[in-house]
């Protein structure tokens, strides 16, 4: 075509930029709204799935309901079912966390044990909980089945018992798993800045998760909770091996569960929206190095803090902002961040 000699025989084309490398990870959120409303739920996914491949459902055990003799089967259809066929009509994957304790206070039982009255050191109590897993497993099917969150700070922060509840239920549910030729693979997580002595009042030394490896020997992945802003007050400052350092030499597969950056300056912690973009891409980078398989936030949006039903955790400020759009549904720097690694080639 005559378009061949445009410029002259000797006519150079700068070379365009290098494509961006392929990415191992999945990339995904939780369905977890700004306020606690059906609307703002379905606004939510339809708002992010299509810069994601996987959703994650991560969440106490319903433990009032099955206390009450509700089957976890009929949990499951009324208040599961259709969320997930949702999802699932997006073309996303199911990752499922099973949270056994309290989610924003680790060195405390589930709320809704604890107001029954029960324990997770119960037999009959962890009986429902294996039981809950197996209908979890059975009817939604998830990808990747988590049995115990952040195991390494309950075993620091809980009293004895609770984290031995926990480590029995989990293995004894992953024996029930195997036992039902179950296709989720099972996995923990672990907290991140817990296992780097930076949290609350470590002493600041490296810790590891040995620990966990050897209390929870059937998992097939290890997941990460990471929420680095709590220890390190810049993206940069994060060590190259933040993620490579907890698993070692071995060749477990990692997925970051939960985590993300706040936006907000707190009392205790110092950032801003561009802190927060910065880290997208300082994250990329150890998501890269360890080959990760998934990368999931909980929180697409903000959270509204007002909608909270009192009494409100104390933590929760901490929490609040680590969203990459704002209670309203707009936009943060973070999130163009996101969407420029959601378009890389996926390896």
């Amino acid at each position: 075509m005559a378009l061949g000699a445009c410029g002259g025989e000797d006519a150079k084309v700068a070379p365009g930029p290098p494509p961006p490398a392929a990415r191992s990870w999945r990339m995904g959120f939780s369905p977890n709204p700004p306020r606690p409303s059906v609307q703002d739920v379905l606004r939510g996914i339809d708002l992010w799935s299509p810069r994601a491949e996987v959703a994650i459902i991560h969440e106490e055990l319903p433990w009032t309901k099955l206390l009450a003799g509700t089957s976890a089967d009929s949990i499951i259809d009324q208040d599961k079912q259709g969320l997930v066929d949702y999802l699932r009509g997006k073309n996303l994957s199911l990752f499922y966390m099973l949270d056994l304790t309290n989610g924003l206070a680790r060195d405390e039982e589930a709320p809704q044990l604890v107001a029954a009255r029960r324990s997770l050191s119960e037999p009959a109590i962890q009986q429902l909980a294996r039981t809950w897993a197996l209908a979890v497993q059975r009817r939604l099917n998830p990808v990747y089945l988590g049995l115990a969150a952040e195991t390494n700070l309950i075993r620091l922060a809980a009293p004895a018992a609770v984290y031995q509840a926990v480590r029995q239920v989990a293995n004894d549910t992953a024996a029930a798993l195997a036992a039902a030729g179950a296709t989720s693979r099972r996995f923990i997580s672990v907290q991140v800045e817990t296992a780097w002595g930076k949290l609350g009042n470590l002493p600041g030394n490296y810790l590891g998760i040995e620990q966990d490896f050897a209390d929870f020997p059937f998992m097939q992945a290890l997941g990460l909770s990471s929420y680095p802003y709590l220890g390190w007050s810049r993206p940069a400052d994060l060590p190259a091996d933040y993620y490579s350092r907890l698993r070692g030499t071995r060749t477990v597969p990692m997925l970051v569960c939960e985590g993300g950056w706040a936006s907000q300056s707190t009392a205790a912690v110092n950032t801003s929206p561009q802190v927060q973009a910065d880290y997208i891409d300082r994250h990329a980078t150890l998501l890269d190095s360890v080959g990760a398989v998934a990368c999931l936030q909980l929180q697409f949006t903000d959270i509204d803090i007002t909608s909270v039903p009192a009494p409100v955790p104390a933590n929760l400020p901490l929490f609040v902002s680590i969203g990459l759009a704002d209670t309203q549904f707009g936009a943060k720097p973070a999130l163009s961040r996101w969407d420029a690694l959601h378009s890389r080639t996926r390896a």
